[in-house]
């Protein structure tokens, strides 16, 4: 039997002066859980933390080219050591999480994948980070954060990951699949031994892109994308429509597939590589 999830929920930003937004949040979340402890980590918080808790991994940490790289790193650290929930701060909830925390691990539904080797592997879709849940060192948490550290290290492990990409948006793609949902993603794909621990909120339909990016029947992800690189409007244009097109190939090829998927079938008879 797993550990439950413990009442903590955990959340990070540059500094504490958060916008309106982000404080309605926020505040959202303490209301909804008053019996909980809430953790909030500033940037100098966050060095502190690798410090004191995760020597080991200050070079690799600081070794990220791209800021948000480093923050995704920290969440999966976070809740590795510290065990509750994370939530990104454009993340409000609907009820409280209590159904939750005898999981013992949790993720949202991402959406459907382009990558070509996440697909190979049977999964034509992708677990999100914005918000999710374990037990202090749970064995998913602490695969997610050996594959971060193997992606800074072996540049061409990631490669066969980034196949499929949106050729617009490469950039973004390049941190989806070295820390974000695309590198959390293959480690659930490459540990069908894990993957019975691991609950994902699926959706009723996974090909409705209206059901996309939400955890689960908890809460919404409003997808501000602040970290994004920013870039012109005619490029940001195109690789929108780019990606759009590519979609609905993708969406075509898993419809055939049908409305549902199951983390354990996604995951039978794989090994990590």
């Amino acid at each position: 039997m797993q550990k439950p999830i413990p009442k903590r929920i955990i959340q990070t930003a540059k500094d504490r002066n958060l916008s309106l937004k982000q404080r309605a949040m926020t505040t959202n979340l303490r209301l909804l859980h008053p019996d909980y402890e809430h953790v909030f980590f500033d940037n100098a918080d966050v060095e502190r933390f690798i410090d004191r808790e995760f020597p080991q991994y200050r070079e690799v940490f600081d070794s990220y080219r791209i800021p948000i790289q480093r923050y995704d790193f920290f969440r999966y650290l976070a809740v590795y050591r510290l065990g509750g929930f994370y939530f990104d701060l454009d993340v409000m909830l609907a009820r409280d999480l209590s159904t939750l925390l005898p999981t013992g691990c949790v993720f949202p539904f991402e959406g459907l994948t382009y990558s070509h080797l996440l697909r190979s592997k049977g999964m034509d879709w992708e677990i999100g980070n914005f918000a999710f849940g374990a037990a202090e060192g749970h064995p998913f948490l602490g695969a997610i954060v050996e594959n971060c550290v193997r992606s800074q290290r072996e540049p061409s492990w990631v490669e066969p990951m980034m196949r499929g990409a949106p050729r617009f948006s490469r950039t973004e793609y390049y941190v989806f699949y070295t820390t974000g949902p695309g590198i959390v993603s293959r480690t659930l794909a490459e540990n069908p031994d894990l993957a019975p621990s691991v609950t994902v909120l699926f959706p009723e339909d996974v090909c409705d892109p209206r059901s996309w990016n939400v955890f689960g029947t908890y809460g919404i992800h409003a997808m501000e994308g602040t970290w994004r690189p920013s870039g012109s409007y005619l490029r940001k244009r195109i690789a929108q429509r780019w990606e759009v097109w590519m979609m609905r190939r993708l969406l075509k090829e898993s419809r055939r597939l049908g409305k549902t998927r199951s983390v354990v079938s996604a995951t039978a008879g794989r090994s990590a590589d």
